[in-house]
C-alpha cells in the first residue's frame, strides 16, 4: 500500500515535505515518532500518532517509537503556555515499560520481517553528552535567529504564559539531535508527528543537512478535534487513558460509543484498520439507519478489543444493556465488582450494616428504613404495588425479603426505582 495515500484518504495528512512521498515509494523507510513518557499510560490523544506508526508498518515500512526520556526531563513548549514539572530517571524508566506494553497492541515488535517495530529512548544517548559537548558539537550549527523563528517559541515570547526558560528553549535542539542520531544509527530518514510538531521536526531536518549534508524528510497529521470544536479525548473527568486502572474498559467503550455521527465518520478512518470500502459501506448503512449507531459500535468494538480484550468488550456491551434496561439478573450477576462499580459510577449509594441481613429483611424496611430509596413506608408500598421496584434487575413485590443470597460480589444490592433511578446499597 502507498503509505502517504493511506494517510491522505484517512484524513491524517497535514504537512508533508517535498520528496517524502517519492521516498516512501522508492524504498522501505525507517520512520520515527516521538512519544511523551510523562505518565505510565498513554491516553487516546496519543492514538493518532500511534495509528500513524501502525498504518506505516502495515504499508511495509519500519516504525520507530521514540520515548522522550531526555526530552521528557525538559518539557516541549509546543502548544503549552506554562513550563511543566520535570521527571526523574526512575519514574521515566517505569513509564517506558508500561508504555511499551500498550504500544505492542498496535505495533509488531517481534516480527522477523525487516519492518519490525523498535522502541528507543533518547535518554540512552542524550545522557552521554556533557553540556559543553552538546553546545559545542550540536548547538553551534543552528542560529538563535533560526530557533526564535519557530511558532512555539514566538508565542511564548509574545506574552503567552510566563515566558520560556533556557531549558525549554533548548528543546528543539535536543529533538533535532534525536533525528540526527536515528538517521545515523537506524537509517531513519523521516520523522512524523502532530502538526504542532512541524517546527521541531524541521529543526531536525535542518540539523541533518548542516551537520552531515544529509537529506531528511517530515510529515505531520492534523490535530484532532471534535465536531463541536472541543478538545478530542477529554471528558469531564479528564483524559481517556489506555490503562484500565485509570479509565475502565466500560468507560473507554462508552467514550467511543457516544461519539457524534460527524466525529465517528472521521474517527473510524483514523483509529481503525478498516479499509476504505468497508468504511464507506458502514457509512452507507449508518446514513440509512443512524439510530442503530453502526459506526459508533464498530469503532467502540475495534478499539476496546485492541486496547483491552474481547472479554472486556463483551462485558462492556453486557453492562451497557444492564444500564439501559435490557439486561437480566443473570447479566448483572456476571459483572465483576470493578465493572459493576464502573457502570453505576455516580449513582446514589447507601451503606448498611451487614448484620441487617442476619435475619431476613423485609423489602419495605430495606427501602425506607435502612436506606432512603423511599422517604416513607407508604411510598415504598405504593411503588411496589405498581410494579415499579427492581432488586438486582428483578421486579419485586411487598412480600420480598432481602437476604445474603441477593448480594452482588458479596456486598452490593442494586435497587431500581422506576425506569431510570438506580441506587447501590453496600453492606459493610
Amino acid at each position: 500500500m502507498n503509505f502517504v495515500e493511506e494517510l491522505r484518504w484517512r484524513g491524517m495528512l497535514h504537512d508533508i515535505m517535498p520528496g517524502t512521498e517519492e521516498l516512501f515509494n522508492k524504498e522501505v523507510c525507517s520512520v520515527y515518532l516521538g512519544i511523551d513518557p510523562t505518565a505510565d499510560s498513554l491516553h487516546i490523544g496519543h492514538l493518532v500518532g500511534i495509528m500513524m506508526l501502525s498504518h506505516l508498518q502495515r504499508c511495509g515500512h519500519r516504525p520507530i517509537a521514540l520515548l522522550g526520556g531526555a526530552t521528557g526531563m525538559i518539557g516541549d513548549p509546543s502548544g503549552k503556555s506554562q513550563e511543566r514539572n520535570l521527571l526523574d530517571e526512575n519514574t521515566l524508566r517505569h513509564n517506558q515499560e508500561c508504555i511499551k506494553k500498550q504500544l505492542s497492541k498496535f505495533l509488531d515488535f517481534d516480527s522477523k520481517e525487516p519492518n519490525a517495530a523498535i522502541l528507543v529512548n533518547n535518554y540512552d544517548w542524550m545522557s552521554k553528552f556533557s553540556f559543553l559537548e552538546f553546545i559545542r558539537d550540536v548547538g553551534k550549527h543552528l542560529t538563535v535567529n533560526y530557533m526564535m523563528a519557530k511558532d512555539s517559541v514566538k508565542k511564548r515570547f509574545n506574552g503567552e504564559g510566563d515566558g520560556m526558560s533556557f531549558t525549554e528553549f533548548s528543546y528543539q535542539l535536543v529533538q533535532g539531535y534525536d533525528f540526527l542520531h536515528l538517521y545515523q544509527t537506524q537509517n531513519c530518514k523521516v520523522q512524523m508527528g502532530g502538526s504542532d510538531q512541524w517546527g521541531n521536526i524541521t529543526t531536525g531536518t535542518e540539523l541533518i543537512r548542516r551537520m552531515i549534508n544529509g537529506e531528511a524528510y517530515a510529515l505531520t497529521c492534523p490535530l484532532i478535534t471534535k465536531a463541536d470544536g472541543g478538545k478530542f479525548g477529554k471528558t469531564e473527568k479528564g483524559n481517556v487513558w489506555l490503562d484500565p486502572a485509570r479509565t475502565s474498559p466500560y468507560a473507554f467503550y462508552q467514550f467511543w460509543l457516544n461519539c457524534s455521527d460527524d466525529d465517528s465518520k472521521r474517527y473510524i478512518r483514523i483509529f481503525t484498520h478498516f479499509t476504505k470500502e468497508e468504511i464507506e459501506e458502514m457509512e452507507r448503512q449508518h446514513d440509512v439507519e443512524p439510530h442503530l449507531r453502526i459506526l459508533q459500535k464498530a469503532l467502540a468494538k475495534d478499539l476496546t478489543v485492541r486496547v483491552h480484550s474481547q472479554e472486556d468488550y463483551d462485558a462492556a456491551v453486557n453492562a451497557s444493556e444492564i444500564l439501559f434496561g435490557k439486561g437480566t439478573a443473570e447479566n448483572l450477576a456476571s459483572l465483576s465488582e470493578e465493572m459493576f462499580l464502573s457502570v453505576f459510577e455516580g449513582v446514589p449509594q447507601f451503606e448498611v450494616p451487614k448484620t441487617v441481613l442476619d435475619d431476613a429483611c423485609g423489602v419495605v424496611d430495606f427501602l425506607a428504613k435502612h436506606t432512603q430509596v423511599f422517604n416513607s413506608n407508604g411510598e415504598a408500598r405504593r411503588m411496589l404495588k405498581d410494579n415499579g421496584v427492581s432488586i438486582n434487575k428483578t421486579k419485586v413485590k411487598e412480600d420480598k425479603t432481602v437476604t445474603k443470597d441477593d448480594l452482588l460480589s458479596g456486598k452490593y444490592v442494586l435497587v431500581q426505582k422506576g425506569k431510570k433511578n438506580y441506587y447501590i446499597v453496600k453492606f459493610v
